[in-house]
């Protein structure tokens, strides 16, 4: 696992650029530090890590993600959701407590958006049984990268969206001043009126969404 993590800090420190850090720092509110590496270069460093037969066993995967989280450079979470995207068929019940720590540490819509859609979305394909307790537990944590989490892992459901399930929590949501979840919420829905655009403006019409949710939702339907 060291070894794995000293060559993957060793390549990006090598590709690294003062100044794309300065200005991928500044584009995110000065929340997080940089090496300056574009994703499409990041992408190709990272292609070697990534490989199948180069992959870490997957008992080893937690550890690396906490210590790439950790570490204050953004490479490395984009990296470490990245990594787990390659064992999403193999997660276990219990690896909703990594998706959790990830969603809740260093929280901002550049990962969560990606953990939400491609590795919490895939988890609940595994594990249904999984969506009522978690859903709650989400929804009434006050935590607004969960409650994105709750609205944006149905993002690409298409023709299987589980409408009920939307339209709670939405409902759950409503009367919220947080832009982050008034965007996801007209984001979902706008999605979603690309396969059944009668459900979405019926539902937009019957709800008092926000401005701004319903701007979104409407968007491809003008």
């Amino acid at each position: 696992m060291t070894e794995f993590i000293v060559s993957l800090e060793h390549e990006f420190k090598r590709n690294s650029n003062a100044k794309i850090a300065k200005e991928q720092k500044a584009y995110m509110r000065n929340q997080f530090d940089f090496y300056g590496i574009k994703t499409p270069i990041r992408r190709e460093i990272q292609k070697p890590f990534l490989i199948k037969s180069h992959l870490p066993h997957k008992t080893e995967v937690e550890g690396i993600v906490k210590t790439l989280w950790n570490k204050p450079q953004r490479e490395y979470q984009y990296f470490a959701q990245e990594l787990v995207f390659k064992y999403k068929k193999e997660f276990a019940k219990n690896n909703i407590a990594l998706l959790e720590y990830m969603v809740t540490h260093k929280s901002w819509w550049d990962t969560v958006d990606f953990i939400a859609v491609k590795l919490i979305g895939t988890y609940f394909i595994l594990y249904p049984e999984q969506l009522d307790s978690y859903m709650e537990k989400w929804l009434a944590s006050g935590n607004i990268w969960l409650q994105r989490c709750c609205l944006l892992y149905q993002l690409k459901s298409k023709g299987k969206m589980d409408t009920i399930r939307l339209e709670h929590i939405i409902q759950r949501l409503l009367g919220s001043n947080e832009f982050f979840i008034n965007k996801a919420i007209g984001w979902v829905l706008r999605e979603y009126s690309r396969t059944n655009q009668l459900w979405v403006t019926t539902f937009v019409a019957n709800h008092d969404l926000a401005n701004l949710s319903t701007k979104e939702a409407l968007r491809l339907l003008k």
